[in-house]
């Protein structure tokens, strides 16, 4: 396995510098995202253009038959990819930055730009990303024609990208790639490669960023620039280039500091959410913060004991681990707080709660009526295009006790959430057991409202 990561991470990285003596600005921030490209081409307009046609039926029949920009929007919702916010067909892709030679170069809004109720948002978790799928598809198109592999081709094969759509193992990648970097970073591909403990998570929305005092599930990393670059340490990388490159990250980290949250775009029971407030200040601030004019979020960490939910994350994130982050370059050799051995998962802010479903760090549950009633959680689910579940607040889902037979296709598979599998259990958070029903019916007209 070495081997294969090795050849997946010596790749050729390119983007345009920004002087780095100017402030911070989240609008520069924004311009870089989906405009830089720090990591190798996955594929070019060719290639996608001609992806539907190793589709398994009755995909590939339909986009046969579609009309060219039919077919485009059939792509894009095969894989779960989005648009730029004008949602127009010629537009570009959100999650990737397409150069003037047609090359696509993934960027930060593959995970975190996602759309609910069918409107995009920066920001906002992709829950219906499929980036195993599509590079899956890709590999095949490319060695059909004899065209090179990517980084991704390479690490897909050993690392999953994702084994159910809409979630990301995008953390196991900064693992591998900064496996090979001593704490300064320069590199040294004699060190050996961690045993590596595969795990989908939820990408959490952006505009909770601000509110919290470090970054991930476990809070471990200091929220700075620095953590942010682990995804781009390709072995190519130099540590000039890294700090060359850190400025344009503190823009990118002021542009998700500066994210709101969505409004709830629906009716509320102004009446039922008032008496929700009561039952939320109650039971659920201790925890999750208060909201409103005087407001306050503390960021704290509920040990898994307690908090109950699946412990895989936490376990594969080592403390070998953390305090290489702790002695190195990413946490500016320990100026930064990092925490080596956190004692569960971050109790987040709720900003914007309706719209970031799925739930728990690991994306296990599909709307907050199933948050709030954890004895009826769906063991499998399978959400909809674009619907959103008024009445329970979340994911529109069909539920399952298993994944049926009839679904062979390992792409199909994927668009099922089945919470049997490892670190996918949506146990845990019993919280609400305490409430009756009453008290749990308008508590869910109060998130509406955050």
């Amino acid at each position: 396995m070495q081997r294969v990561v090795v050849a997946v991470l010596v790749c050729f990285v390119t983007s345009s510098a920004i002087a780095g003596d100017q402030a911070p600005s989240a609008i520069r921030g924004y311009e870089i995202l989906r405009t830089h490209q720090y990591l190798p081409a996955d594929f070019d307009n060719g290639i996608f253009e001609t992806l539907w046609t190793v589709w398994p039926e009755p995909e590939r029949g339909e986009a046969e038959r579609a009309d060219a920009v039919t077919r485009r929007k059939l792509t894009f919702s095969y894989y779960g990819l989005t648009f730029e916010e004008d949602a127009s067909m010629e537009s570009r892709p959100l999650g990737y930055v397409v150069d003037g030679k047609g090359n696509w170069v993934m960027n930060c809004l593959a995970c975190h730009g996602g759309k609910v109720a069918g409107k995009v948002i920066p920001g906002l978790p992709n829950s219906h990303t499929a980036l195993q799928t599509l590079t899956e598809d890709v590999r095949r198109i490319k060695l059909s024609q004899g065209k090179a592999l990517s980084h991704l081709d390479l690490g897909s094969l050993k690392m999953p990208l994702n084994v159910t759509n809409g979630t990301t193992n995008a953390v196991i990648f900064g693992i591998a790639l900064g496996a090979y970097r001593n704490p300064d970073m320069s590199v040294n591909l004699a060190r050996k490669l961690p045993p590596l403990i595969h795990h989908d998570m939820d990408a959490p929305p952006f505009w909770n960023v601000k509110k919290k005092r470090s970054l991930y599930a476990d809070g471990h990393a200091p929220k700075t620039a620095r953590p942010l670059m682990q995804f781009i340490l390709l072995p190519t990388v130099s540590v000039e280039t890294l700090n060359r490159w850190e400025p344009e990250f503190a823009d990118l980290l002021t542009w998700i500091e500066s994210l709101e949250p969505p409004r709830y775009p629906y009716p509320i029971n102004a009446e039922l959410a008032k008496r929700g407030e009561a039952v939320f200040n109650e039971n659920c601030s201790r925890c999750h913060g208060t909201y409103g004019p005087n407001g306050k979020y503390e960021q704290q960490t509920i040990a898994l004991d307690e908090i109950g939910t699946d412990p895989l994350r936490w376990k594969a994130l080592t403390p070998k681990f953390r305090q290489w982050m702790k002695d190195g370059w990413i946490s500016r050799n320990g100026e930064d707080p990092v925490e080596v051995d956190p004692a569960g998962y971050v109790a987040p802010p709720l900003d914007g709660i309706w719209a970031s479903a799925p739930y728990f760090h690991n994306g296990s549950v599909p709307t907050l009526w199933d948050v709030l009633h954890p004895s009826d959680r769906p063991t499998v689910w399978k959400r909809t295009e674009d619907g959103y579940d008024q009445k329970k607040v979340g994911l529109e889902v069909e539920a399952f006790g298993q994944v049926p037979s009839t679904v062979k296709a390992v792409q199909h598979r994927r668009r099922y959430f089945d919470t049997k599998l490892p670190g996918k259990s949506a146990a845990g958070h019993t919280f609400p057991n305490v409430l009756d029903e009453d008290q749990r019916q308008s508590l869910l007209e109060y998130l509406k409202t955050l």
